[in-house]
């Protein structure tokens, strides 16, 4: 396939990288040389402190959850999701891509996280509680024992349903926010693009949300939503491009994930790396977490992010160095993926910039891989997820691939053997029977078709 490509644009080509994601191919690349991660998170500008901020938000509203939302009564109202192993899962990936993986792999289930079964949805449900509280902050009194009763009381119900918030969304982020700023009282409306799913449509309407469809990509939705919002008095904007609300709410799962692999006894130091493999869209998500682990495990978690081959915008913004000047459009991609969650033509300017000195490597998957993917997990695992949310589970073996990057991170036969990988999935719990068994059926005739060859991950290319 021919690329041609704006004049301002058409240099890019000469990057075999960018060459290979204007082509729709599968690539991955890692960074060539670490950087201390004391270092990246200095450069990043972002300060530790909102993320602790977040995490005691969260506590605060932890009875609050407890009392509305059922799910959340086993943990006294946490919002948190399990880690799994995920044997069978690296056999059959072992034996259907020909290579034994080393060290142990894991899941770390978001596709069941309570509330909203989302990556995006700690994100999303921060800014909306840290909204709730700055306008009651002063006239009710707030205390953590209080909040259950102080957020269903009329007066503050009444206080929030005069503000509205309004956010765009594939469709993940706007589940979050719709549930949970309805739940308290919010006037809320979301923009959905082309991309979105009907259920996801259908479930924020049941809840009195005001969802505005859009025949266009994210990108576009996001200026629309964007610029209805200013012209809209007392209406809140949840900017999934720039908000440090959804970054910090996204950041408070590296904590979450120390505790529970301390609980499991994992150690994680430079002889037993970690790495984690993060579905990425516009990047507020995967960045966040990234951010939240570094913060927790700093030299020693390793943390790449995974794209659609028809929407790898993350991967071009930073390759490209134009973040989010750069869109997919931009190299002749169209964007559009079976991958709904993470179908975002231009990436968060936010994340790319402040974040490249942190994120190890960049992979992208295509379609096909990404709906076999969702069979293969439920045979090995019975475990029903969204194509976005099986974007990491080949992650692991294209390291292996990578002989840079391991010579550059001293990762050799003994650390690999010891290390663990953690796949992070995103959406699948709340998927409708009838959508989830046509992802299955997808899914197994794709891999009833795959040789070896097929299966094969790519060869990677360094970052430099």
């Amino acid at each position: 396939m021919t690329v041609k490509l704006l004049p301002v644009f058409q240099q890019l080509l000469n990057d075999p990288v960018v060459a290979a994601l204007a082509q729709g191919g599968e690539t991955a690349w890692f960074r060539g040389q670490p950087i201390p991660v004391a270092d990246g998170i200095e450069r990043s500008g972002i300060s530790p402190a909102t993320v602790a901020d977040a995490r005691a938000r969260f506590q605060r509203f932890a009875p609050w959850f407890a009392d509305r939302f059922p799910d959340t009564r086993p943990a006294y109202g946490v919002i948190e999701s399990p880690l799994v192993g995920a044997p069978s899962t690296q056999r059959a990936l072992s034996s259907l891509l020909g290579r034994d993986l080393p060290g142990r792999l894991w899941i770390k289930r978001d596709d069941i996280l309570p509330v909203s079964g989302s990556i995006k949805a700690r994100g999303g449900i921060h800014e909306v509680l840290q909204l709730a509280e700055q306008l009651v902050a002063g006239s009710f009194p707030l205390d953590r024992d209080g909040y259950a009763q102080v957020f269903t009381s009329s007066g503050v119900r009444k206080t929030l349903g005069a503000q509205g918030i309004t956010v765009a969304s594939t469709g993940n982020l706007g589940l979050s926010i719709g549930i949970v700023a309805s739940e308290l009282g919010f006037r809320t409306t979301v923009h959905m693009s082309l991309d979105a799913r009907e259920w996801k449509k259908e479930l924020l309407r049941s809840r009195g949300v005001d969802v505005i469809e859009h025949d266009a990509d994210f990108s576009t939705a996001l200026i629309e939503a964007r610029e209805t919002t200013a012209s809209s008095p007392n209406t809140h904007f949840i900017d999934d491009e720039d908000s440090l609300g959804l970054f910090a709410g996204y950041a408070v799962a590296g904590a979450r994930l120390a505790g529970q692999l301390a609980a499991l006894e994992v150690p994680v130091d430079a002889n037993h790396p970690l790495f984690v493999h993060l579905p990425c869209g516009v990047g507020g998500g995967p960045g966040g977490v990234t951010f939240g682990l570094k913060l927790a495990f700093g030299d020693a978690v390793h943390c790449v992010f995974s794209e659609p081959t028809r929407s790898p915008s993350m991967s071009l913004g930073v390759r490209s160095g134009l973040h989010d000047q750069i869109c997919v459009e931009d190299i002749g991609l169209d964007g559009r993926t079976a991958a709904d969650g993470l179908a975002v033509g231009r990436p968060s300017r936010l994340v790319g910039q402040r974040m490249q000195d942190l994120v190890d490597g960049y992979v992208t998957v295509s379609d096909e891989r990404m709906k076999s993917l969702v069979s293969l997990l439920q045979d090995a695992e019975d475990i029903s997820l969204e194509p976005s949310a099986t974007a990491g589970f080949t992650n692991p073996w294209r390291i292996l691939s990578d002989d840079a990057y391991l010579a550059a991170f001293g990762l050799d036969e003994d650390c690999l053997a010891a290390a663990n990988h953690i796949v992070w999935t995103t959406g699948g719990g709340m998927v409708p029977t009838a959508e989830m068994n046509r992802y299955m059926e997808e899914g197994r005739n794709i891999l009833l078709h795959t040789d070896g060859a097929d299966a094969e991950v790519t060869d990677s290319a360094e970052i430099k």
